[in-house]
């Protein structure tokens, strides 16, 4: 009871023993006495009206409390509920020995910035009428705007990278022509770098419009952007940069799931179904990953239709189309007439990098599946490149097709404990979709595009001997083939003998140095230890090591057969991350 209420009960009670206990000369009549009484019976009326106002006030207390109590019930309850994923036979997910957020396999990952269990990342979690408060609160970095969830992501990272060989590169290493030759004074020189660049900050908006539909929106920016005034002198001071932008739309009774924006390719491989968020992404360090890991993050607009309660996925992706060429010193060699394959940007493309004239956009299909042990996946590329060769007055337009076949597979061997994947594609045109990122193609003598043949390939283990601990162990290769041709003495195309490699192994050699990459392959090794974690996040701490050979097409050699030397690169990288949101 407040005290205004108890205030007006007292005056009432008061009023009515004044009533009783008046004196003689106010009850001189049995008018009087009967009014007296009529007054006290009225009073009596008041008091009980006032006890039952108070009971129906301390019953709705009392409903509050309980409605409260339930709510915090819920929140606990949500922040461990795992999202309904269809988890492979074998995999489960990990919780810490108190019971807390669960860091198990993949928790670390860094393209994962808020995980709750080995197969979610920022993934929706379920919403209930008690979150939709504004500001109600149910993970760490999720908080509630009316009918929207939003969820923080990232982490703050201090790295370190040393490489034998001199790439004049940060953190995401080049395994192609970064990798310098013997007649480089760089090949000659070791490598440091420290860099706080990979920090990462990543938001997951999504809202229920029904329980069959659901509406979200992710971005995820880091600091790997370099414009013309970025240096390492004294500010370090390096750009923002968009890694994935898009909105997705899920139809739980239809089964069907829609993206459009930025992401990652439909062309990577995923732990469940082609579930956004869900990549199968290598555990490395460092940000180039490995030779044979099949990859893009571009703009695409993608449907998928899952089957069986999620076992079974069927998707198409319309991705942006890009195609790098490599022509020789001597050009194109187009008999007649100039090629036009790429342009410098204008505008807000930028102008110190050559887009290509791609006529449409990269075509992608994936079936995908999770029929009770492990993950399976198959998938076919179609690229549509086009150029046009002119002459004065005239012209005409070339397209050609390419693309290729890959397929990947994710399967546990101990339980939670231990996984095998294996992953490859092969086909013509394909280099843009490989880490080592190898050309796509060269012109061929009629001036239209020549697509080139290569192989990706990547196979890895990762073991979580503890919820605490991941480690990781990867052998990759991107292997490419030979397209060329030689007119008027000259030597053109790709990966050409004639092409000459006689300075390829002396430093400071005056003489030419082709050098075409033929292939590049990588084995590497590291882990994760979760040394810290709790209501603050969790701190991380990793190492790597790697080792990279590429090898180069044969070409002419010098006098004695000096030439056609081959390249490696031992790197060993160590990092630590604060993870507050996780």
């Amino acid at each position: 009871m407040n005290s205004a209420t108890m205030s007006r009960a007292g005056l009432l009670c008061s009023a009515a023993m004044v009533l009783l206990h008046g004196t003689p000369a106010l009850a001189q009549s049995a008018a009087q006495i009967n009014a007296i009484q009529a007054q006290i019976r009225g009073l009596n009326d008041q008091l009980a009206r006032l006890r039952r106002d108070m009971a129906a006030k301390d019953a709705a207390v009392r409903a509050a409390q309980a409605d409260a109590a339930q709510a915090r019930a819920t929140a606990e309850q949500t922040q461990t509920t795992v999202v309904n994923l269809p988890i492979p036979k074998g995999f489960k997910p990990i919780t810490t020995a108190s019971g807390g957020p669960t860091l198990g396999i993949y928790a670390a990952h860094p393209e994962y910035p808020s995980p709750k269990t080995d197969w979610t990342s920022l993934n929706a979690s379920p919403v209930t009428a008690a979150d939709q408060k504004a500001g109600a609160t149910g993970h760490k970095g999720e908080f509630h705007i009316g009918g929207v969830t939003i969820q923080l992501g990232g982490f703050v990272e201090g790295a370190g990278i040393y490489r034998t060989r001199n790439q004049v590169n940060d953190i995401a290493s080049n395994f192609n022509t970064g990798i310098p030759l013997p007649n480089s004074q760089q090949y000659h020189e070791g490598e440091f770098r420290e860099s706080a660049r990979q920090s990462r900050f990543a938001i997951l908006m999504h809202g229920d419009i029904d329980p069959n539909q659901h509406v979200a929106g992710y971005a995820e920016l880091d600091l790997q952007g370099a414009a013309g005034t970025a240096n390492s002198n004294e500010s370090n001071s390096y750009n923002p940069r968009l890694r994935q932008g898009y909105v997705s739309y899920d139809n739980d009774a239809m089964g069907l799931h829609v993206l459009a924006g930025q992401a990652w390719s439909l062309a990577t491989m995923y732990k469940v179904g082609v579930t956004p968020r869900q990549e199968n992404l290598p555990l490395t360090i460092d940000q180039q990953y490995v030779p044979g890991f099949t990859w893009t993050r571009q703009p695409q607009f993608r449907v998928a239709k899952d089957f069986d309660n999620g076992k079974y996925w069927l998707a198409a992706s319309l991705e942006s189309p890009q195609t790098t060429y490599s022509v020789g010193a001597n050009g194109t060699g187009v008999d007649l007439g100039t090629a036009n394959f790429n342009n410098p940007g204008i505008s807000t493309l930028d102008p110190g990098q050559s887009y290509s004239d791609d006529i449409a956009p990269d075509v992608i299909v994936k079936l995908a599946a999770d029929p009770g042990y492990g993950h399976y996946e198959l998938y076919g590329i179609a690229r549509f490149m086009q150029d046009r060769v002119s002459v004065v007055g005239n012209g005409h337009n070339n397209t050609r097709l390419a693309g290729g076949v890959g397929a990947g597979m994710l399967l546990p061997i101990l339980g939670d404990k231990l996984s095998f994947e294996a992953r490859g594609l092969a086909g013509y045109g394909i280099g843009r979709y490989g880490t080592s990122q190898l050309p796509d193609a060269t012109i061929g003598r009629s001036g239209a595009p020549e697509p080139l043949p290569e192989v990706q390939a990547l196979v890895g283990i990762v073991g979580h001997p503890d919820p605490d601990f991941d480690l990781y162990g990867y052998v990759g290769t991107e292997q490419i083939g030979r397209r060329y041709f030689n007119a008027n003495g000259k030597a053109f195309g790709y990966g050409n003998p004639a092409y000459s490699n006689a300075g390829c192994d002396i430093e400071l050699s005056t003489a030419t140095c082709t050098a075409n990459t033929s292939g590049i392959v990588q084995g590497t090794v590291g882990g994760w230890w979760r040394f810290l974690h709790g209501d603050f996040g969790t701190l991380q701490t990793g190492i790597q090591y790697s080792y990279t050979r590429r090898s180069v097409f044969d070409g002419v050699t010098g006098a004695g057969g000096t030439g056609n030397a081959a390249t490696d690169d031992n790197m060993l990288l160590f990092s630590m991350r604060y993870l507050p949101f996780q």
